[in-house]
């Protein structure tokens, strides 16, 4: 039997990525009301990953911005416009190349007031990545708990750039 249209691509897309490993989403339960617009520099290598955590993040904050490796985010925060509202960088880079304690010290360097949420992946230490302003969170990350310390980290951000 040839199923066709929406429903097909339905069936297969539930078939590779089952429907419960998505967080369900949720009304925001308290956006950050800050008085201020802050960018929030989303750095994941993981389309998937990536889009899913975006769109969580764009109903708590004004502005998300994704950078696909470190080289599109280090082009970003070069740019003067960009890095005056930027509130928070998180990052998820796990493939080859300049990425996790390498990619975070590099941007510590260049944005020292800028804090940086690392969501490691299974290889990764929290020890690795040091720095005042840099926090690590070990993967599987609960969504409740990345959008808390997310607002807890730029409200400290925009409370401390006041």
């Amino acid at each position: 039997m040839v199923k066709r249209g929406n429903r097909l691509r339905f069936d297969l897309i539930s078939k590779i990525v089952p429907l419960n490993s998505f967080p369900r989403f949720r009304a925001p339960s308290r956006p950050l009301d800050t008085g201020k617009r802050a960018t929030i520099l989303l750095v994941d290598d993981d389309p998937l990953q990536a889009h899913i955590r975006k769109s969580l993040l764009q109903h708590r904050v004004a502005g998300v911005e994704r950078a696909a490796d470190a080289a599109e985010a280090f082009i970003l925060v070069e740019q003067p416009h960009f890095v005056e509202n930027l509130g928070l960088v998180i990052v998820g880079l796990h493939f080859p190349g300049v990425g996790g304690p390498a990619f975070v010290s590099e941007m510590t360097s260049r944005l020292p007031a800028v804090p940086i949420l690392v969501l490691g992946c299974g290889s990764d230490k929290a020890v690795d990545y040091v720095g005042d302003n840099v926090r690590f969170m070990a993967r599987p990350v609960a969504t409740e708990e990345m959008l808390a310390i997310t607002r807890q980290m730029l409200s400290r951000r925009l409370a401390g750039a006041a």
